[in-house]
């Protein structure tokens, strides 16, 4: 049985911490025995999370158990840490099995000497400042996780159910992480090499609702033939206008964007269906398989052959 100690501290973000453990929580079901889940605070009281609800911890730090797994959250209280969370991580951070952050969290580990010299992420908003305080840790602020021998770190809140996630096949296996996933009613195999925004998120959304229409068009037909020329048509814009226009509201001009809705579709398509890579590079758009795997080689590190075979469970239903 693996012990997994979570850090507790107030005004910490509560997904940061329920998250993670639903997931470990819900591979102890499937496979019981597996992970003893603790919590501790530095005095052992209640702490008040950022969102206003109360987590009342199972320890002290006095009194916590040594964790095989040590996972830190993050939240507003990684702004100005308390010096008894970082004095007590940077004590016994180095005695744990695993070090895993969510978020802001990689902040406490960083202010605990335990990034130096490795790579880490965080939360989008937060890496300029991790990169500009802690020069000896390698920030890269664009995968929703990286995984660094013994340390883990994640972005975003729900990232750190991906990771966990991650964790829970690497202990157990695929299907079990699979069932966890399924339960939760979230994505299992979102690789900690993508990027923390999808195209939808990463683009602002256009203040013109034509300019919009053609936003969510290009997401429900990625396999369209989607030039500008086309796009400036259902518009109603010239080329040239609907480009500029395109790009000023959206922050991304629509060659971009479109090549985004492409590679997320062709992700989703090859994680959770059986169809071949030429019926996939078709349906989204991209031609030739040859053009689709020179996309996911350039934004992923991947061919889309070995990305379907790292990313896809052994059995779709």
């Amino acid at each position: 049985m693996e012990t997994v100690l979570v850090v507790l501290f107030d005004n910490v973000q509560s997904l940061d911490v329920t998250g993670p453990v639903e997931v470990l929580n819900g591979a102890e079901l499937h496979r019981p025995g597996t992970y003893r889940i603790r919590t501790a605070s530095p005095d052992g009281r209640p702490v008040r999370t950022s969102s206003g609800l109360t987590l009342v911890p199972d320890h002290s730090f006095a009194d916590a158990p040594p964790a095989d797994t040590l996972l830190v959250p993050g939240g507003a209280g990684t702004r100005r840490p308390d010096p008894r969370v970082v004095a007590w991580l940077r004590e016994h951070g180095p005695r744990a099995d695993r070090l895993v952050s969510v978020c802001s969290g990689a902040l406490l580990l960083a202010a605990a000497g335990l990034l130096d010299g490795h790579r880490a992420t965080s939360h989008w908003s937060v890496c300029e400042k991790l990169a500009r305080e802690y020069p000896d840790v390698e920030v890269d602020p664009d995968p929703i996780f990286i995984r660094d021998g013994r340390l883990s770190t994640s972005a975003g809140v729900i990232s750190g159910i991906d990771l966990a996630l991650a964790l829970v096949e690497e202990d157990l296996d695929r299907e079990v992480a699979l069932s966890v996933a399924r339960h939760l009613v979230v994505f299992l195999r979102r690789p900690g090499n993508q990027a923390q925004f999808s195209a939808q998120l990463a683009a602002q959304t256009a203040r013109r609702e034509p300019l919009r229409e053609v936003q969510q068009w290009i997401t429900e037909h990625p396999g369209a033939d989607l030039s500008v020329d086309t796009l400036a048509a259902r518009a109603r814009l010239s080329p040239r206008h609907f480009a500029r226009a395109f790009q000023t509201e959206t922050g991304m001009t629509p060659g971009r964007y479109v090549d985004r809705v492409r590679l997320e579709h062709a992700r989703r398509l090859l994680e959770d269906t059986a169809d071949g890579v030429e019926e996939i590079s078709r349906a989204c758009g991209y031609g030739t398989p040859e053009a689709m795997r020179r996309s996911f080689v350039r934004t992923l590190g991947a061919a889309p052959a070995e990305y379907r075979r790292r990313f896809r469970p052994a059995t779709t239903h």
